[in-house]
């Protein structure tokens, strides 16, 4: 009996089908992905080959992406990369997967960051924010903050491979930070509440860490803890921003204005349309 032969087309033809009965969304897009992957091509090296046959190897190379894409494994997590701000950055399950609803927060901060001396980055993860902006502000000396060992290192990896120095500290929120001040101090912490995250796609539910995405009852729980420290740690006319959820707006300015202790208020929308960023300039 002939061994059945699996061409590019054929192939992506039948994962297509099969990740689309899994509930995947761009099941076309993410197969081709996959099979560049395996195959080590780009995707146009795919549309070029789509007569060629795959061997055992690529065969077995493939399905098995295949099959943990279909139990809901992130695609980055498979992949083990994910590109945000143009840079492309090393992803593992210690750390959340770089999204680009925090580009936003990216920005806003480079716009306010321009002749800073000192930025601080907490809950640093996988280091795509504090990398990010110190490619874009090589001027500032920049610190992250993260209280996961694991994510530290995957930190770390990602500030070598783009050949950028962050000063990385393990432990909680300002803890490790006694005594210092800093020109920009950015965060995106956990901000889903509690009772939302069992009702989140699986990808986010079962693969990315529960500590990255619990924000407490509300979801504030965090901005509860930095807003009213931040000043302690903020030279005079130094920003403190945040990424937030959606709704979480307007209580994150309001625990901004109970501390009497910042100015020039503002957020910023992300590119669908959703307040994403809060923050504010320490006075005096």
């Amino acid at each position: 009996m002939a061994t059945e032969i699996w061409t590019v087309l054929k192939i992506l033809a039948w994962t297509r089908e099969f990740l689309a009965g899994k509930g995947i969304e761009n099941a076309r897009l993410e197969s081709e992905w996959l099979l560049s992957t395996a195959l080590g091509l780009d995707r146009i090296g795919l549309y070029v080959n789509f007569d060629r046959p795959l061997n055992d190897a690529e065969l077995a190379a493939y399905r098995g992406m295949v099959v943990r894409r279909a139990r809901r494994e992130p695609l980055q997590h498979i992949l083990g990369t994910q590109e945000f701000m143009g840079l492309e950055f090393e992803v593992a399950p210690e750390a959340l997967i770089p999204r680009h609803d925090t580009e936003t927060l990216v920005e806003e901060a480079i716009k306010r960051g321009q002749g800073a001396g000192s930025i601080l980055d907490i809950g640093v993860g996988s280091g795509c924010i504090a990398v990010a902006l110190a490619k874009k502000l090589p001027g500032a000396t920049i610190c992250g903050v993260e209280q996961s060992a694991a994510a530290l290192e995957l930190a770390e990896r990602n500030a070598r491979k783009h050949d950028v120095s962050i000063n990385l500290l393990i432990g909680s929120l300002f803890e490790p930070l006694k005594g210092q001040r800093f020109d920009l101090i950015v965060s995106n912490p956990p901000y889903i509440p509690t009772g939302d995250i069992d009702s989140l796609q699986p990808e986010v539910r079962d693969y990315e860490p529960r500590e990255a995405l619990d924000g407490g009852m509300d979801g504030l729980d965090f901005y509860r803890a930095i807003i009213p420290v931040a000043p302690d740690h903020l030279n005079p006319g130094g920003w403190l921003l945040f990424e937030v959820g959606i709704g979480q707006a307007e209580g994150v300015l309001d625990l901004f204005t109970a501390t009497g202790r910042f100015s020039g208020l503002f957020t910023a929308k992300d590119p669908a349309g959703i307040e994403r960023v809060v923050g504010g300039m320490m006075s005096g």
